[in-house]
Order: structure tokens, then C-alpha cells, then sequence
């Protein structure tokens, strides 16, 4: 899991889990396939039909506000988003992130607009924003983490190496 490309759909400051999956279609929590149909809902009605598999989802500050529900990344993952960046994140919203295996990178997220193209280098620590020819660096992920989301997310890790691994273990 190296690098990453699709376009930018941008969202503001303090999206929260309820955005992300709307709590009225909470009965879908067993159909998660069905339930990604809907995801970012709240925020961008059309957003889940008409982004393609790769696509970034680029918020602001605060990214993944309120309940714990691990779904809310699992059904970003599910709908085919390659990674979400925002200026922060809500703890429990990228521990989730990380162990359902969806890449979430802290950067300044201010200059990307909607439809912007964008190469996400996972291990150089860079977001490359080919539409304006520009680069935005963030602190690039622990090698464990990038192993981790290279498996598929913590559950699928473990199943692999038996146990939790480290690089070069």
C-alpha cells in the first residue's frame, strides 16, 4: 500500500459519525454493503452514487466527531473511498479508521477543493494535488500502521501473522 489516486470531495469542519451514517438508517447496521449505499448522507446527499472507488473524502477540523460506532469508517472503506484527510480527527474515529483498515492522514486540507486530482503517498508522507500542481506534506504513518492497512485492518493482520507483528518480526 504505497500510493493512492482519485479525486477530492470536500466536507467542512465537525463531521460527525451521524453524517458519516445517518442514525435514522441505523437498522442497516447488519447490512453494512447496503448501509455504505449511504454513506455521507447527511453531509452530501449524492455523494455515495457519485464518487468513484479511490476517491478522498477531505474534511476540516474535527473529522469524525460523536458516537464510537465503528461502522462509520468500515462503511467509508466499503463504499470504495481510498483514504480520508482532514486537519484533525476525533481519536476514536481514527483508531476505528485505522483498524478497519481505512487510511485517515492529518494535513492542511484548506487549498484542496471539490474535484480536485490527488496521489496520496502513504511512505513518502505526502499528498500530491495534481490539479494545482502543488504538495502537502503530513507526518507520515508508523511503518506498523502501513502494514497494518496494507492487511486489510487490524482483524485481518492478526489472522495473518497469527498475532500482532511487527515490521521485520
Amino acid at each position: 500500500m504505497g500510493e493512492l489516486g482519485g479525486r477530492a470531495w470536500t466536507f467542512g469542519d465537525d463531521i460527525s459519525t451521524d453524517h458519516i451514517a445517518p442514525g435514522r438508517l441505523f437498522h442497516l447496521r447488519t447490512d453494512l454493503p447496503e448501509l455504505a449505499k449511504h454513506v455521507m448522507e447527511d453531509a452530501d446527499p449524492g455523494f455515495a452514487a457519485a464518487m468513484s472507488p479511490g476517491d478522498f473524502i477531505v474534511g476540516g477540523r474535527n473529522f469524525g466527531l460523536g458516537s464510537s460506532r465503528e461502522h462509520a469508517p468500515r462503511i467509508i472503506k466499503l463504499a470504495g473511498v481510498g483514504a480520508v484527510l482532514a486537519q484533525s480527527f476525533a481519536r476514536i474515529f481514527y483508531r476505528n479508521a485505522i483498524n478497519v483498515g481505512l487510511p485517515v492522514l492529518q494535513c492542511d486540507t484548506s487549498d484542496i477543493e471539490q474535484g480536485d486530482e490527488l496521489v496520496v503517498d502513504l511512505t513518502a508522507g505526502e499528498v500530491r494535488d495534481v490539479t494545482k500542481g502543488r504538495v502537502v506534506p503530513f507526518v507520515p504513518l508508523p511503518e506498523v500502521m502501513v502494514t497494518i492497512l496494507g492487511d486489510g485492518g487490524l482483524v485481518a493482520h492478526v489472522k495473518k501473522h497469527g498475532g500482532f507483528a511487527l515490521p521485520g518480526s
